[in-house]
C-alpha cells in the first residue's frame, strides 16, 4: 500500500462529508480542494550580503522538505541599490503529500509554539478563496536548529484553495486543522 499523509486520508474520509453537507454541495467534485501551498521570504538586505539568500534557501528547504528557489528582482530601484536580475528573496511550492504533511507539522507544532497564541487572523483572506498568513519568526518550526540562525525573520505562507468565496475556505481551512481566532 502507498503512503498517504493522515491530514489526506483525514480530508478525504471525513471533510469533505462535512463540506458537502455545510454547503449543500450535489456533486463531491464541487467540494473545495487545499491545491498548494507557497512558502515565501523576502530577504532585502541581500542586496549587500549574498550569503542571507544561502541562509533563507536552506531554512525554507528545512522546513518545507522541498528544495526552495531564489527569487529575482524585476527591476532596477536606485533608492535600494537593487538591479534587475538580482536574488532577492526565496520561495518553495508544495502540493500533493508534502503539502499536507506541512500543514500537518504547522498545525500540530509550529503554531502552538508561538508565544502567547490566540490563534491565526481570519482577515487573510483575498476574496477569491486563498489565505495569507505571516508569521514572524523562523524559530517556531523545529527543524530550524536555533544555534545555526544569523537572523531571526519571518515568512509568508499562502494557501491556495479551489473555493468560490471566502467562507468556503474559510470553512475548508478550519476542517483541515487552521486554529481561526475567535471574533
Amino acid at each position: 500500500m502507498s503512503y498517504q499523509a493522515r491530514l489526506k486520508k483525514e480530508f478525504n474520509d471525513r471533510i469533505v462529508a462535512v463540506l458537502k453537507e455545510e454547503f449543500g454541495y450535489v456533486n463531491v467534485m464541487q467540494v473545495p480542494k487545499l491545491q498548494k501551498i507557497v512558502i515565501s521570504r523576502g530577504v532585502g538586505a541581500a542586496v549587500a550580503d549574498k550569503k542571507l539568500i544561502d541562509y533563507a534557501l536552506d531554512e525554507l528547504t528545512g522546513i518545507s522538505g522541498q528544495k526552495a528557489i531564489s527569487t529575482i528582482s524585476k527591476k532596477d530601484v536606485a533608492a535600494f541599490k537593487l538591479r534587475k536580475g538580482m536574488p532577492i528573496g526565496a520561495k518553495v511550492t508544495l502540493r500533493g503529500e508534502r503539502m499536507y504533511e506541512f500543514l500537518d507539522r504547522l498545525v500540530t507544532t509550529a503554531l502552538p509554539r508561538v508565544r502567547d497564541f490566540q490563534g491565526v487572523k481570519a482577515n487573510g483572506f483575498d476574496g477569491r478563496g486563498n489565505y495569507n498568513l505571516g508569521i514572524t519568526e523562523q524559530i517556531i518550526f523545529p527543524e530550524i536548529d536555533i544555534d545555526k540562525v544569523n537572523k531571526i525573520s519571518g515568512m509568508d505562507i499562502s494557501f491556495v484553495t479551489s473555493a468560490k468565496t471566502d467562507k468556503e475556505a474559510k470553512s475548508l481551512l478550519s476542517e483541515l486543522g487552521l486554529p481561526f481566532k475567535k471574533s
